[in-house]
């Protein structure tokens, strides 16, 4: 297990959700934490119920500019967790151009942005730990949601990527890919989630992983079967059974 005492993690994208509850589980173990979204007022409210001590850096993911003075203001870190993104539901027939924008931006280019200025400097000394979020929906296409999916899947590329490069520098980097959890963004959906998880919940389980040295983690566990799954199908019948 991680000793967490005293180890100083950025989580960007904490204002609320599973960010928020992670923050308090990384809290509760030790870790003294800076705490990034665009809300400063939502930051400074939930640096006041952790435990341990808690810095409040309020940030733009899609400025690199102003990650990169965020990362100048904190000084040395010993970890970074990217959460950061933004949701609309829709798909090819409906498409709706400046969200899709939006979620490319925010999701994708904010997660090669916040790695854009913490890998360089884990790598210059030589450790690190770097957590991306993915989704069970980035395994493979899915009907609704093609901007949404195109951005995880993305991330989930970027960090089996990064893995692969820097496996033998003493910088880990991990992946988390969570099926539906109850949040504002997921309070968009009209259809039935199944599998949906509390934050606090998801949050143990991205914790637990967190604390080990294993590279990647999907869960819920038996829902995220049927995503890692449908990656041996064949093309033909994948789209029959989920187009």
């Amino acid at each position: 297990m991680r000793d967490w005492n005293g180890k100083r993690y950025w989580i960007v994208g904490a204002s609320e959700g599973l960010g928020a509850a992670l923050a308090h589980r990384l809290s509760e173990a030790g870790a003294e934490l800076i705490l990034s979204a665009r809300s400063e007022h939502k930051l400074r409210a939930l640096a006041d119920k952790l435990p341990g001590k808690a810095e409040v850096v309020p940030v733009d993911v899609t400025d690199a500019d102003a990650l990169e003075e965020a990362a100048q203001k904190i000084g040395t870190f010993d970890g970074v967790v990217q959460l950061a993104a933004v949701y609309w539901p829709f798909g090819g027939k409906e498409w709706e151009a400046e969200h899709a924008n939006l979620m490319a931006d925010v999701n994708f280019g904010g997660a090669m942005r916040l790695v854009g200025v913490a890998v360089p400097r884990f790598v210059a000394r030589g450790s690190g730990h770097i957590v991306l979020t993915g989704s069970l929906s980035g395994y493979r296409g899915l009907p609704g949601a093609a901007a949404y999916v195109a951005t995880k899947s993305g991330i989930m590329a970027l960090a089996e990527s990064l893995y692969a490069d820097l496996k033998d520098t003493g910088v880990e980097v991990q992946l988390v890919n969570p099926g539906f959890i109850r949040t504002q963004l997921t309070e968009k959906n009209d259809f039935r989630m199944p599998f949906i998880m509390e934050p606090e919940e998801a949050a143990d389980i991205v914790f637990r992983h967190m604390s080990g040295n294993s590279f990647q983690r999907a869960f819920p566990r038996m829902f995220s079967l049927l995503f890692r799954g449908s990656q041996f199908l064949p093309d033909w019948l994948y789209f029959r059974l989920f187009a």
